[in-house]
Parts: structure tokens; C-alpha cells; sequence
């Protein structure tokens, strides 16, 4: 499997879950600015869409999107239990979660990397995501992780994207589960290993 990545960007998260599995994952570096691959191929060519992450799968196709990339991983090695079984409620809440994520948390950070957006339109995105952390300070209450004591993919998603906050100052000290939860995840071998191979940290 081929792993298409930018350091710190949403692909960490099923980055983090190949660690943390540790599968086989070679890791190909895409330039987002010029879209091209580290091997100098055009990365449209290889994913029309042309953002990360992009998974190469064991059969040559390529899957897209962070969610479904992180499940199809886990899928991978369904004894580690970083998701629940298909057919499941417990899977159905984790598609969920995901879904929440991805739509909420995610998208709503991507106006506050544009330098072009209007203040108060950054100060309505910002009031937003304090809106949406409240719901997964709700969720974190009493638990080391987003579903108890065990660490899932939809960790690794709400660490990668929440690990941004800094970046467009957006202020986590109303929320003293999620920071703890940053810290917890950060100290993780597997989330260490998976940072440090993109530079992230030394």
C-alpha cells in the first residue's frame, strides 16, 4: 500500500492508524502548492481531487477520503480493534463520529488557513469550532479516548485536525478534556513515530 500524504495535513490521521497497526505502508510526499508528487509525477494524474490523503490499496486502486481510508486500514488487522466490526451499532457510531469530524471540524478550519478570508467571516468559523469542541468535550468527559479507554481511528482524525488549533489560534483552554486528550494521544509511540516521519517533531 502507498500512502499519499503532506506533513500535518488531514493525512496524518490514517498515517497515524497505519502506525499504529504497523502495516506496511510506503509514504509518498505530495508538494499541495505545485500538485506533484514526490516523484516528481502530476498528482491530479493519480487523485483528480487533487487534495490528500490517497491510499493505494494492495489491489492498485486508489481510495480517497480520510474516513474511509482510516476504516478500510483498520479493516486491515480487525484484531487491534481500532474500529468495531461492520454491522455493528458500535461501527455505525463510529461512522458517526467520523462523519461529524469530518464535516464540522474539519472543514470548518479550512477558511482559517486562507489569509484572503474577511475577519468576520474568521470570527463567525472560530465561534463555530467552539460550538463543535463542546460536543467532543461532551463526549471526552470521564474517558480517555472518544469511545471509552480505547484508542480507535476516529482519534487519530480528531488529534490530527485538532492539532491545527495552534496554527489559527483558536483557543482549546474552554476545553480541558480535548487538551488533556491532545496530550494523550501526542504521547502515543505509534502517533510519535507516525509525526516524526513527517517532520513534525524531532
Amino acid at each position: 500500500m502507498k500512502l499519499y500524504y503532506a506533513p500535518g495535513a488531514c493525512s496524518l490521521s490514517p498515517h497515524i492508524v497505519a502506525s499504529e497497526l504497523g502495516l506496511d505502508v510506503q509514504l509518498e510526499k505530495v508538494d499541495l502548492g505545485k500538485h506533484v508528487a514526490a516523484d516528481g509525477a502530476d498528482y491530479y494524474a493519480i487523485n483528480p481531487k487533487g487534495y490528500v490523503p490517497a491510499l493505494q490499496m494492495e489491489n492498485g486502486e486508489l481510495l480517497t477520503e480520510g474516513p474511509a481510508i482510516v476504516q478500510y486500514l483498520a479493516d486491515r488487522k480487525p484484531e487491534a480493534g481500532l474500529a468495531p466490526a461492520n454491522g455493528t451499532t458500535e461501527r455505525y457510531r463510529l461512522q458517526e463520529t467520523l462523519g461529524f469530524i469530518n464535516s464540522e471540524i474539519h472543514k470548518t478550519y479550512s477558511p482559517l488557513f486562507n489569509d484572503k478570508t474577511p475577519p468576520e467571516v474568521r470570527a463567525d468559523r472560530l465561534a463555530y469550532l467552539g460550538k463543535r469542541y463542546a460536543v467532543m468535550e461532551k463526549q471526552l468527559a470521564g474517558h480517555d479516548y472518544l469511545f471509552g479507554n480505547r484508542f480507535s481511528v476516529a482519534d487519530a482524525y480528531l488529534f490530527t485536525v485538532t492539532n491545527w488549533a495552534h496554527n489559527v489560534k483558536f483557543d482549546l483552554s474552554p476545553f480541558p478534556n480535548v487538551a488533556a486528550f491532545q496530550k494523550r494521544v501526542a504521547a502515543r509511540p505509534a502517533v510519535q513515530a507516525a509525526m516524526r516521519a513527517e517532520g513534525l517533531i524531532k
